[in-house]
């Protein structure tokens, strides 16, 4: 099938209009159009068929199986509706709640960076408190 494509385009080159550098001397040897190696592949003809065949039955090429499209439509509808219950509860608090939650975020940002700082303790400490740890719990295996 995908092969008479290419010949019926093979024979629209002859309608093309030719050089007259070719008529003049017939020696000459005629070049022939290169084939597409992607177009020539089994994978490519295969695919192509494939499509065609969808393509008469009409499906379509987006189609997905029901369950996955039902799925996908609730997955949205959850998010559309959650994104609605949060723009209300921001909209829906009154000033005094509003600010009360400013201050009780900032208190929370006082509080979060001294647990950041041992965090970033320098490596080297680290592991000497691992290997204090293992040595205390081998000391502790050879007394039982």
């Amino acid at each position: 099938m995908y092969s008479e494509i290419q010949r019926e385009r093979a024979d629209i080159g002859g309608l093309m209009a030719r050089p007259e550098y070719r008529e003049r001397n017939p020696e000459l040897i005629k070049p022939k159009k290169l084939l597409n190696p992607v177009k020539a592949s089994r994978s490519h003809q295969e695919l192509h068929r494939e499509l065609l065949m969808n393509h008469r039955r009409g499906l379509g090429v987006d189609n997905k199986p029901e369950l996955q499209r039902v799925l996908e439509h609730r997955r949205r509808n959850q998010l559309i509706k959650k994104k609605k219950e949060e723009m209300e509860a921001k909209r829906l608090q009154c000033p005094f709640e509003q600010e009360l939650l400013r201050r009780q975020q900032r208190l929370n940002q006082l509080e979060k960076p001294p647990e950041k700082e041992e965090d970033h303790a320098p490596e080297f400490i680290k592991v000497r408190e691992n290997l204090r740890r293992i040595t205390t719990l081998t000391s502790e295996e050879r007394a039982l």
